[in-house]
């Protein structure tokens, strides 16, 4: 397998090499690269590799700016300086990820994955990574404008507890029991606020993690919850999203 390295400090990319050859003779490495220019350069003039260990803040740019210029067909393993909260966002979209410094064990654990799935798999797609650096760089709504009546007002995203479909509509519920339509589709809130912070439970219910008051087991392998401000319905994890809504509430 042959591995590619983008990282612009010197001792961080020394570094790596130097662990890569000495954890995995393998893993033949072919370039070292500082920017996103010459990654660009070296994609359009060079077969893919087999896997990309790329750095987030590159000094001419970010390692997405680098995934949006080339064709992703190949598994990447982020290196990254973030802090623990970022670091949920690759938790939360299944994306390997090494904390600089990184230590000889993560290395090799990342690695034997990338050897799992084998050469040439799709690592990370566009939406994917796009998703990815959406979450650190906290490019989500802040507040939601609402209509009531002839007059507007402005409720933020901290004081919503959850967003609820009922009878072809959308509304915010918020922690103090008020209720507003929201113009939106359930489909398009998911994509404007945090997914660390929210959770589409069902096709009725997009909850706060704040909102959840309480999780019980359900019959057929289902959960029921409890949310704040409390609902006279059951308000039910659906079996094939238990698996993410556990993982979620587990980051």
């Amino acid at each position: 397998m042959y591995a590619l390295i983008v990282e612009d400090e010197r001792l961080s990319a020394d570094r790596l090499k130097s662990q890569i050859q000495r954890l995995a003779p393998d893993l033949e490495l072919v370039d070292v690269l500082d920017s996103v220019e010459t990654a660009q350069d070296w994609f359009r003039d060079n077969t893919p590799p087999d896997v990309l260990f790329l750095d987030i803040q590159l000094n001419d740019g970010t390692g997405f700016d680098l995934l949006s210029k080339v064709k992703v067909t190949f598994p990447v393993i982020f290196t990254t300086a973030y802090d623990k909260y970022a670091i949920k966002a690759f938790k939360f979209n299944g994306v390997d990820y090494l904390l600089k410094p990184v230590s000889d064990d993560e290395l090799v654990s990342a690695i034997q994955k990338v050897q799992a799935v084998g050469a040439k798999e799709e690592g990370v797609s566009e939406p994917h990574y796009g998703r990815i650096q959406k979450i650190i760089s906290g490019d989500f709504k802040k507040r939601f404008l609402v209509k009531i009546g002839d007059q507007f007002q402005s409720i933020g995203v901290v004081e919503i507890a959850f967003f609820h479909y009922e009878a072809g509509m959308c509304y915010i519920f918020t922690f103090n029991g008020k209720k507003y339509p929201v113009d939106y589709t359930m489909d398009q809130l998911e994509g404007l606020v945090n997914p660390l912070d929210f959770f589409r439970i069902n096709r009725q219910y997009f909850a706060s993690l704040k909102s959840i008051a309480e999780i019980h087991s359900y019959f057929n392998s289902r959960l029921l919850l409890k949310l704040t401000p409390d609902q006279s319905n059951e308000i039910i994890v659906s079996r094939d999203r238990v698996s993410d809504f556990k993982n979620w509430m587990d980051l």
